[in-house]
């Protein structure tokens, strides 16, 4: 799995050359991905150590971390230009910014096959971020198109509840569809622990743990 793009310190350079760095690693390393199998993750939207007083006291991770607004259409051009449309390419894609969820995520993910959402990601990880979460990208993404929940946390006491919550929610909303009659239960019966399901496939361990 390739994750966060950090941009080395050894040379000197300008804003700009940092852009064009961090786009030609991430371009690169889209392609390796298409040639290797492993999947890729995007983590944007995060403003990190907003209050230096706090990050002066405490430390990176601790002095407020924000969410700022991203754009996700025109920057990913070259990687979905390119790799887009090869379905050896899975990219995930996670943000703090929950305005892009509808205007920009949910329509990327439901074109290109190569791009996966990530689940609603720390200020949305919450049961009223989940319910706006689905209500904002399932009809155009496509429940297949996203990934189930999976956590990074390094809170590891919080793991149980937090995936006790997305199952609470993902439980709620199936059953929405179902009274409002946009699926039977015949089909509900077919979208069993989607979570899971989900997460397997997209990380490619279906046939590796036995789960068809």
């Amino acid at each position: 799995m390739r994750g966060n793009l950090r941009p080395g310190t050894g040379r000197q350079g300008n804003a700009e050359d940092a852009r064009r760095f961090t786009g030609y690693l991430a371009f690169e390393m889209a392609r390796m991905s298409v040639e290797d199998g492993l999947v890729m993750q995007f983590h944007a939207g995060c403003y990190r150590n907003h209050n230096p007083l706090v990050y002066e006291r405490f430390g990176a991770d601790k002095g407020a971390d924000l969410p700022i607004e991203t754009e996700w259409v025109r920057n990913l051009r070259p990687i979905t230009d390119a790799f887009g449309n090869d379905s050896r390419l899975t990219m995930l894609l996670f943000t703090m910014d929950e305005t892009s969820y509808s205007r920009e995520l949910a329509p990327l993910a439901g074109h290109y096959p190569a791009l996966r959402l990530g689940p609603p990601w720390w200020f949305q990880d919450s049961l009223n971020g989940m319910a706006r979460y689905f209500d904002q990208v399932m009809e155009t993404a496509g429940l297949y198109n996203t990934i189930g929940f999976i956590d990074d946390t390094r809170a590891f006491v919080s793991i149980p509840a937090r995936h006790d919550v997305w199952r609470r929610a993902t439980a709620n909303w199936l059953a929405g569809l179902v009274v409002r009659g946009l699926i039977d239960m015949g089909m509900l019966r077919k979208l069993r622990r989607p979570g899971e399901r989900l997460g397997r496939r997209t990380f490619k361990l279906l046939k590796r743990a036995g789960a068809g």
